[in-house]
């Protein structure tokens, strides 16, 4: 049955721009390869961690929404577990209300990019 997911995950910050890009490029190609339709996608950027994790204080933090089949995201966490360059993940699936919300958030984030390309 194909719902509607969002994960967000943390990448260690002892690597390169590029590196973290190529970590976030495997995820998504591999939802792609499953069949999934990426939704929307985020790059917060190196953020300070509420507690340390590994010894860091710090990590690269990057949302992914998408729809696909309930019987991949198994194995796509499990592509998590196994990636040392991967310091937490957290997987869960949007009901309506949810769903709603995230539409909102996706048009106010539309909203500020406009006004930013406006000023430049």
């Amino acid at each position: 049955m194909i719902r509607q997911y969002e994960t967000v995950f943390i990448v260690t910050p002892v690597l390169s721009e590029a590196q973290v890009k190529e970590a976030v490029k495997k995820y998504t190609d591999f939802l792609q390869e499953k069949g999934a339709e990426i939704l929307h996608q985020e790059n917060w950027g190196m953020r300070k961690l509420a507690y340390p994790i590994q010894k860091k204080k710090n990590g690269f933090y990057h949302l992914l929404e998408f729809k696909v089949d309930s019987s991949v995201i198994d194995e796509y966490e499990l592509h998590f577990r196994r990636d040392e360059r991967i310091m937490r993940f957290l997987t869960v699936r949007l009901d309506k209300d949810a769903i709603a919300y995230s539409e909102r958030r996706k048009k106010k984030l539309a909203g500020k990019n406009e006004e930013n390309q406006e000023k430049a």
